[in-house]
């Protein structure tokens, strides 16, 4: 008999998710194969659909008459060492600067790794700092160390960025230094910020296991770049690292290397970002909003959300949801006030929080054309420190209820909050920018029109969502990845303006590490 392979969909109850004979026997009804001929079942990918009265996973599933072969993935078998290998520059050892040294040591070359901030063990401490004892480390903080900004503000992996390089590589990669394996059928993966430090980790091991080199609490200062030819870089101790070739991955919030690259003569340009707020909903609201049920059943995940609306000729759009989450404090530097929002693996924090986020438009950004193609990051920063200027000297974080923010008044009380540097009631709708501001506010009542429930006194907004994306744009050649100004030089990941989050900025490494390659033969 010959062996027979086929793929359906189905349609499972949250609570029969974890029972395999029925889902077996569903497979083998829809595939038309006999019960006792299936050798195998694979789920390929799982998600939920909560449109109707009763949620249900849709499962597409491979159902097989032959034995399963081995589902493992085996990227790691391909790399040899390559301790005497050519070396190529690595500035950042985020997902784009560590995807790349990966995706070096298999083309053959030596990645050199040098990163501003800690290990991911060390960086703990920083973070607990800024927790704790408003002390914010301008090296290593949410923002910067080892695995980048993702590490400690969520783990998510899903992107829309299908065309941009191998999904499944990048995943496949994620699994065999310690992933969940779920995370490559899940619909929107997510790995939890108390499990991606060891994946982090691991990656760490596995790039000096085969000859590369990661340098940590080395912040680059300066570069050598003469006469088109970018040739290394200088860090902080003096330490001069030369190569060919040079990754700069640096993150959406290294405001230092875009001045450096100005001051040397290197074209940056400005880019189009967007600037709002975190807003912080009960958990059990949402799950109730979005499932139909008072108490979220068994096996369904705590709820999530997605919204965005046109206002005033703007996009408005929540960003980075964090069902089950934590807002954190995200600055860089003393004087201002970043949120953002993480979550654990289990996602079982009472809280929901989303960056609610307006594009920032020419109209905002009166009194900062002097700055030219910094306009954009100097108005950014304009807006953070007004935050930090209104609070104690702290990171307490301005907030308003939801009610109040529309209304335009203080609130005299606010909601428990995830926040643990604690909020402080403020003008929060003064402190945005007028255009922010209104068009939030317009934004809001139409979410709260979206989703019954949105709309509430018990829900924190929460300033400001600032760090959405780069504000500068490092421009590259879109067939050798390339700086056209700067032979050697290969801007990448999000800080370059190439990413917008875990995923694509892995993919984006390796993409630029093949170039290199390329570049190097």
């Amino acid at each position: 008999m010959e062996d027979r392979i086929k793929a359906v969909e189905l349609k499972v109850l949250p609570k029969d998710l974890d029972n395999e004979d029925l889902i077996k026997k569903k497979a083998a009804n829809k595939a038309g194969i006999p019960f006792h001929q299936i050798a195998y079942i694979k789920i390929l990918k799982r998600s939920i659909d909560a449109r109707g009265r009763q949620p249900f996973y849709l499962l597409r599933v491979e159902v097989s008459t032959a034995k399963a072969e081995s589902n493992e993935h085996a990227y790691l078998q391909k790399l040899s060492s390559v301790e005497d290998a050519e070396e190529v520059i690595v500035v950042g050892a985020g997902p784009a600067g560590y995807f790349a040294g990966l995706e070096l040591i298999e083309q053959g070359l030596k990645p050199i790794i040098l990163d501003r901030g800690k290990d991911v063990r060390e960086r703990r401490r920083d973070l607990r700092a800024i927790q704790q004892f408003d002390t914010v480390n301008e090296h290593s903080n949410y923002c910067f160390g080892e695995g980048g900004a993702g590490t400690y503000s969520d783990g998510k992996l899903y992107t829309r960025s299908h065309k941009r390089g191998s999904i499944i590589k990048a995943l496949g990669l994620l699994v065999e230094h310690g992933a969940n394996p779920d995370i490559l059928v899940d619909a929107h993966p997510h790995i939890g910020s108390n499990k991606l430090p060891k994946i982090v980790a691991n990656i760490r091991e596995t790039i000096l296991e085969y000859g590369g080199e990661i340098h940590f609490d080395t912040w680059v200062t300066d570069f050598i770049y003469e006469k088109g030819k970018f040739r290394g870089v200088i860090t902080d101790s003096g330490k001069v690292y030369e190569a060919k070739a040079t990754i700069l991955a640096t993150g959406h919030s290294a405001r230092d290397i875009y001045k450096l690259c100005a001051s040397k003569g290197i074209g940056i340009e400005s880019k189009p970002f967007a600037l709002g707020v975190r807003i912080e909903h009960p958990q059990p609201l949402i799950d109730k909003i979005q499932y139909g049920q008072e108490k979220r059943e068994e096996n369904l995940p705590a709820s999530s959300y997605k919204l965005v609306c046109q206002v005033d000729g703007r996009g408005v759009f929540s960003f980075c949801m964090c069902p089950g989450g934590l807002v954190v404090p995200a600055a860089t530097a003393p004087g201002e006030i970043v949120v953002n929002g993480m979550s654990m693996s289990r996602r079982d924090s009472p809280f929901a929080n989303s960056g609610t986020v307006v594009a920032v438009e020419n109209e905002d950004l009166k009194g900062f054309e002097q700055h030219g193609v910094f306009a954009n990051l100097e108005f950014q920063a304009a807006v953070e420190r007004k935050m930090f200027q209104f609070g104690d000297g702290g990171q307490q974080a301005p907030a308003q209820r939801m009610t109040d923010f529309i209304n335009g008044k203080v609130s005299s009380s606010l909601p428990d909050s995830s926040y643990i540097p604690g909020l402080v009631a403020a003008p929060v709708h003064e402190l945005l920018p007028s255009g922010i501001y209104d068009r939030l506010r317009q934004a809001v009542q139409v979410f709260g029109r979206k989703m019954k429930g949105y709309f509430t006194e018990e829900a924190n907004i929460i300033g400001t969502e600032s760090r959405t994306s780069s504000p500068v744009k490092i421009p590259r050649n879109k067939e050798t990845y390339m700086h056209d100004e700067a032979e050697g030089l290969f801007p990448c990941g999000e800080g370059a303006g190439y990413a917008g989050g875990i995923l694509s900025a892995a993919m984006d490494g390796q993409n630029v590490a093949v170039a290199v390659k390329k570049f190097l033969a």
